[in-house]
């Protein structure tokens, strides 16, 4: 038995999820692209210290911040209901090269935007073409941030229809201690929302600040004796945003955020105040 005391909550994350700080150094720690990189001996590795200590036994030797290590490294890329292995795209740490590889793509060749058909939804692709049509005639840096609409368009259609089910039948909502007191649709949609605008949050800076820069670029000679360079270039610019974007837009809200009872559907809000007078708020995950 090691010198770690078993009272550390690895259930929950490291820092405090009550501040906007707190949740970003979370994030910024569930999404940091370097566990990609990580081999399967490595995972296993995290794998066995969590659930070891979970069972109550500590790995000889092993220091708090040994252990919040293989604890992030377990969360990035195993399932937290099935224990299961995530696909290596599925998993958080691949949502900045995902989506650097994508939005960079959609900057560099925003020309060509018919054959987005082929890997878009019709309402973003129809956002794109009709905001293309009325930017003809406008300066090109105007159409740079075409693709922009069509991501935010994109997020507002997807991210709904994904969660669908959620809007028929509500997701659980718990008082303060976990307790599930029912579900909810209210909480749903504005779970929903809160996500739609934390993802529409990660594109402003990957899709704003780099046509910028490259509108400039390519007026220089530098770019111009190099045209091959410009894909490379905008794709990383795309990268590096998003490294910053993608873990501070996940921190907007709260993972736990909560509502007021009153805000609830009747039948809920009515069903809750029977059982225990006393809740005034309730709490939901609100997705990612």
């Amino acid at each position: 038995m090691g010198d770690l005391p078993l009272n550390i909550n690895i259930q929950e994350p490291r820092w405090d999820q009550s501040t906007f700080l707190g949740r970003a150094r979370h994030f910024f720690t569930v999404t940091d692209p370097r566990n990609l990189l990580l081999s399967g001996k490595q995972l296993e590795a995290s794998r066995n210290i969590v659930q070891n200590y979970r069972a109550g036994v500590v790995t000889p030797g092993l220091t708090e911040d040994q252990l919040w290590r293989a604890k992030y490294v377990y969360d990035s890329a195993f399932h937290p209901d099935t224990g299961e292995k995530v696909v290596l795209i599925g998993r958080m740490s691949a949502q900045v090269p995902m989506n650097m590889t994508i939005t960079g793509c959609m900057l560099t060749f925003y020309r060509q935007l018919g054959t987005a058909y082929v890997s878009a939804t019709t309402g973003a692709v129809a956002t794109a073409l009709g905001l293309k049509s009325l930017t003809k005639h406008l300066p090109p840096l105007v159409g740079r941030f075409v693709p922009f609409a069509a991501v935010a368009a994109a997020n507002c259609i997807n991210i709904p229809l994904m969660r669908q089910r959620e809007l028929q039948v509500g997701i659980p909502v718990t008082d303060e201690a976990g307790q599930r007191l029912g579900h909810s649709v209210t909480a749903a949609k504005q779970g929903i929302f809160q996500v739609v605008v934390s993802r529409i949050g990660m594109a402003i800076p990957a899709m704003a600040i780099p046509p910028v820069i490259m509108n400039t670029l390519e007026k220089k000679d530098f770019l111009k004796r190099r045209p091959w360079l410009g894909a490379p270039l905008q794709v990383g610019l795309v990268g590096f945003c998003l490294v910053f974007a993608t873990p501070l837009c996940c921190a907007l809200f709260p993972q736990r955020s909560s509502i007021h009872v009153t805000r609830l559907e009747p039948e809920l809000r009515a069903q809750i105040q029977a059982q225990n007078p006393s809740i005034d708020v309730v709490y939901y995950n609100k997705g990612l």
